[in-house]
């Protein structure tokens, strides 16, 4: 599109106003504690109009940058209390919604797509958008059945046009203002995030990639009474078409789901997690709440199959044997297979007692029969980890995440932020005995 560099510099522009807005308001806010004002109160004020600020350019922008507030809503759980209100409420929506493009925009790619008669595929199609998202929207149809077969309910996801270098673009300035923005995320790494999403934003780009994965999870899960994925209708580069399904959103579990509703949610979430690796051989790799919905007969529904992790044998063996060694606090076994797999560089002075600390936040959860997750519990972990003061934040330094683990050590810390909204007591144990039972063999 032509007017694609102006679109940019109109983008970087408004990714700038962020940290300095930040910077802003927190200079002010040091001025107001000078002349007597309270504390907490102002860095409440400051923390409230940051996230607003976020939210509004963040979801304006779409792309890279909507991708990248979706990204922070599944760590919000991490975020101090003082500080979480606000970005709770500003990054939840972030999850499902952005400004709509017009229907005549959405009308082309379409054409583009599926051919100047795409409507004619159609029974019914509603113009208004049903949700949007990081790089497209998507819109509820009727697809016409041919040969016999019924008229189906339909969700169409349409890309945005210049979809593409808008993610590129936004992505490069996020990783140009990591340090700038980390005051907007406190207790979160801002750089790893925003370099890991770099690195996968590709496949997410050709929705023939994620027609194929979405095909191979509702295979494997076609009929299951735990999970539903809706099966793919018809793909395109930048179009897809899916059974349409509905149900609770898990923002609205989280939000006010009764303690039964959220032990249920996050159980099934758990079991999803875990199990989809053996019996996929892929990872859904995008666990924000706003890709699961709880039916009304019960099964979680899962959504937006764009980023997965290959996983061909399944779960990483070295993971779960280090889990195992954890588990057993046998810690220079467990050094030793941790420098074998790269996870410590050699000549890099880490005992095997600090890393078994610094694992507790993997391995607590399955030294019990039932967890409770929580807020408080994350908060704790990331303070522990993230305090200058605390010997896990200079152990944290010396350990090194292989390339190959990357993602799979990304999702898997996503899942337990989620879990930790949910506030859900969990019977983590027993999930991961029945997908890696080798952990608890003796």
């Amino acid at each position: 599109m032509t007017d694609i560099p102006r679109r940019t510099a109109v983008r970087t522009a408004k990714l700038a106003r962020l940290p300095l807005g930040a910077a802003g308001r927190a200079a002010a806010g040091w001025g107001r504690r000078l002349v007597g004002g309270e504390r907490d109160e102002i860095s409440a004020q400051i923390m409230q109009r940051s996230a607003e600020e976020l939210f509004a350019v963040l979801g304006e922008l779409k792309g890279g940058a909507m991708k990248f507030g979706q990204a922070l809503s599944v760590f919000e759980a991490a975020v101090p209390e003082e500080f979480a209100k606000p970005f709770r409420e500003s990054l939840v929506k972030l999850q499902t919604s952005a400004p709509p493009m017009r229907f005549s925009e959405v009308s082309r790619v379409l054409a583009e797509q599926f051919g100047r008669g795409w409507v004619t595929r159609f029974v019914e199609f509603d113009e208004t958008p049903a949700a949007s998202a990081s790089i497209g929207q998507v819109h509820r149809a009727v697809w016409k059945g041919r040969g016999g077969a019924p008229d189906r309910v339909v969700a169409v996801k349409v890309q945005y046009p210049g979809a593409d270098e808008a993610l590129r673009s936004d992505l490069r300035q996020l990783s140009r203002m990591s340090r700038l923005l980390q005051p907007l995320a406190p207790g979160l790494e801002i750089k790893p995030l925003i370099a890991e999403l770099r690195q996968r934003m590709e496949e997410e780009l050709d929705y023939r990639d994620e027609a194929d994965n979405q095909r191979a999870f509702a295979a494997a899960y076609d009929g299951d009474e735990q999970v539903r994925i809706p099966k793919v209708v018809a793909s395109a580069p930048k179009a897809i078409v899916t059974e349409w399904v509905s149900g609770r959103k898990l923002s609205d579990v989280i939000a006010d789901g009764t303690q039964e509703e959220r032990n249920t949610a996050a159980a099934l979430l758990a079991e999803f997690h875990y199990s989809a690796p053996a019996r996929v051989g892929l990872l859904h790799a995008d666990p924000h709440p706003g890709n699961f919905q709880m039916a009304d007969d019960g099964r979680l529904l899962v959504v937006d199959f764009g980023a997965v992790a290959r996983l061909p044998d399944g779960l990483p063996r070295a993971l779960a044997d280090m889990t195992k060694l954890a588990l057993e606090d046998r810690p220079q076994e467990l050094i030793t297979l941790m420098r074998q797999e790269g996870f410590v560089l050699p000549q890099t002075p880490v005992t095997g007692e600090e890393a078994l600390a610094f694992l507790a936040p993997f391995t607590e959860p399955l030294r019990t029969e039932v967890f409770r997750f929580n807020r408080r519990w994350l908060q704790s972990q990331a303070e522990r980890i993230g305090d200058l003061r605390s010997p896990q934040f200079h152990t944290g330094r010396e350990f090194n995440l292989p390339p190959q683990h990357l993602l799979v050590h990304r999702v898997t810390l996503g899942t337990l932020g989620v879990l930790c909204q949910l506030d859900a007591d969990v019977a983590l144990r027993a999930i991961v005995q029945r997908w890696q039972p080798w952990i608890f063999e003796d």
